[in-house]
């Protein structure tokens, strides 16, 4: 823990804490949607473990550098494009982000399907607990990867990872019961979702475009619909007295 009493590492933490908070976003959301399916009083455990399990990847992550930088290697080529081990894992969570996104889109607005009523708690907890872990790992990737060449020192990361990780714990259950009180903020939430996992997709692909314009896109979004939820507040105001 030399690296306090160097500024440059002191402005490597910073950064790397607010990228990891920014990127954590997606998790957040993606948190919310999952752990909305379990019975309440599970909920702020799911999420809690859910983020030190998240918590756990990305130090493993961060202590097998090398093993991650190696998955940029390419593996094979398909139609022209050489695809290493880092594109598989962003191509395969992008599809199922987007495969997770458009059933929830679904059975918010059809109801859920039959043959998914009958599913246990303990099945789902557990399920919820992969997911959280899973779709984690997929976003840390890239993080990681940047994470290498901002900062020399493993201690500098694994510091920024665990503050990041700590506020998302704190902001978990707020983001959570937002979503919960306002429909029309979960189906935004499930779109930003679904736009993350084209992003992901395309990414696979080396067919990157800034994620910067998909939180442009759903900032602008959540201000109107904010705009909107201020408008049916003060009607309803206007209609009770």
């Amino acid at each position: 823990m030399d690296w306090i009493f160097h500024p440059d590492a002191w402005a490597a933490f910073l950064t790397l804490t607010a990228l990891e908070i920014v990127l954590g976003i997606d998790n957040l959301v993606f948190l919310s949607i999952v752990t909305q399916k379990l019975p309440e009083h599970q909920r702020a455990r799911a999420r809690t473990i859910g983020l030190i399990l998240a918590l756990v990847g990305r130090v493993a992550l961060l202590l097998s550098i090398a093993w991650v930088m190696g998955l940029t290697d390419p593996l094979f080529e398909l139609a022209g494009k050489e695809l290493s081990g880092r594109d598989l894992v962003l191509l395969f969570g992008g599809l199922f982000l987007i495969y997770k996104a458009t059933r929830e889109i679904h059975e918010e607005t059809e109801g859920p399907d039959d043959e998914f009523k009958e599913v246990t708690a303990s099945t789902t907890f557990l399920s919820a607990l992969v997911q959280i872990f899973l779709l984690d790992l997929v976003f840390s990737l890239d993080s990681v990867i940047t994470a290498v060449g901002m900062a020399d020192r493993v201690s500098v990361m694994i510091s920024a990872v665990c503050v990041a990780i700590i506020f998302m714990i704190a902001a978990a259950k707020s983001v959570t019961s937002f979503i919960e009180r306002h429909p029309t903020v979960k189906m935004l939430a499930l779109s930003f979702l679904l736009l993350v996992g084209v992003a992901l997709v395309a990414d696979g692909l080396h067919e990157h475009f800034p994620r910067g314009y998909i939180y442009a896109a759903m900032g602008f979004s959540m201000f109107n619909e904010f705009l909107n939820m201020r408008r049916r507040k003060k009607r309803v105001g206007e209609a009770g007295s």
